[in-house]
């Protein structure tokens, strides 16, 4: 039996995101030991949305949109890196280097998946939708839970303040009111305990 075109694309992308699991963030996992890396991430997220997913501003979310959007969000970074949030010439650059990586590597997939997997991808940038918004909730409120339980690993290794965390992390508020509290109560806590300068 012969194996079909679309298997061997799809086998073949499969492979290639294997290399997610190379790709280090700045958040340290939680016992500090090592940094995180971008497989790791998106599976945290994905069991984040299903837990949390009440929480939502939008009752009607489609919550499997969302754990789709999560998971492959930062497939692009194997070809483009991950862009440090706090990093403003990065992020200068940081679209324009997604999206040839988000053609490429979606590209290596059969046409209706590559479609589905650069519009769910481009959805995400986005910020438009219920499930955009709910799945950066999870985007950010997962390196928070890694900074408050690492004392501050990451926003004491470059400097990053208060007034930048609650800046970067405003939006949340879009996908999830309640979310938004526990964090602004979660940065209070880490100002306080001295893990985060005001």
């Amino acid at each position: 039996m012969s194996i079909s075109d679309k298997l061997v694309k799809q086998i073949e992308f499969i492979k290639e995101i294997d290399k997610l699991k190379t790709i280090c963030r700045q958040s340290v996992i939680a016992d500090g030991s090592r940094e995180e890396n971008d497989a790791e991430h998106s599976w945290h997220l994905a069991v984040m949305a299903m837990v949390l997913h009440e929480y939502a501003n939008d009752p009607q979310l489609d919550l499997l949109k969302v754990i789709k959007m999560v998971l492959i969000h930062d497939i692009v970074e194997i070809d483009a890196g991950d862009t440090f949030i706090y990093d403003v010439e990065g992020n200068s650059s940081k679209l324009e280097r997604e999206e040839k990586a988000a053609r490429r590597i979606f590209g290596i997939l059969p046409k209706e998946q590559e479609e589905e997997f650069l519009s769910l991808w481009r959805e995400f940038e986005a910020q438009q939708t219920a499930e955009a918004k709910f799945a950066a909730v999870m985007d950010r409120l997962e390196p928070l839970l890694l900074n408050s339980l690492t004392k501050g690993h990451t926003w004491n290794k470059y400097g990053i303040k208060s007034n930048s965390v609650l800046e970067k992390n405003l939006h949340v508020k879009e996908g999830s009111v309640e979310i938004w509290h526990y964090i602004n109560d979660l940065i209070e806590d880490c100002i306080e305990k001295g893990i985060l300068e005001r």
